[in-house]
């Protein structure tokens, strides 16, 4: 299986790992199953980062990168195919957020499950999202 990481996961998986839940490090020391961190997750860290808004540790986004390639994930590309078709993924009044519909898009047309922590995901699952929560 291939998992793709919401932002705030890999932050946590980084940062505090203590906020994970027993079912997403047993997923994350999994060395079977695949587990994927978007292109669009390392241009909202380096954005939040440079907007003042997120604190890494010490660390700088081109930091982030390289522990997240240390940690074992992939690093997944935005495809031209996967923006220009973006538009399919239903309009949620109460989800906004371009990084995590982007994100949720990625899941449904890649294939892949997310795992976030966010509960407004939730509504993407009767869309195709396939999803595991941190709870």
């Amino acid at each position: 299986m291939t998992y793709l990481l919401d932002t705030h996961i890999i932050i946590w998986t980084l940062f505090e790992p203590d906020r994970l839940s027993s079912e997403i490090k047993q997923i994350l020391e999994n060395d079977t199953d695949l587990k994927a961190v978007s292109g669009i997750s390392l241009w909202e860290i380096s954005l939040k980062y440079s907007l003042g808004k997120l604190e890494l540790s010490e660390l700088n986004p081109d930091q982030v990168l390289e522990a997240i390639r240390e940690s074992g994930f992939e690093i997944l590309e935005l495809s031209s195919e996967l923006m220009a078709s973006y538009y399919q993924l239903p309009k949620k009044e109460d989800h906004r957020d371009p990084f995590d519909r982007m994100l949720v898009w990625q899941s449904i047309a890649m294939g892949y499950t997310m795992i976030s922590h966010d509960s407004k995901i939730k509504q993407y699952v009767p869309s195709g999202l396939r999803l595991i929560t941190n709870s």
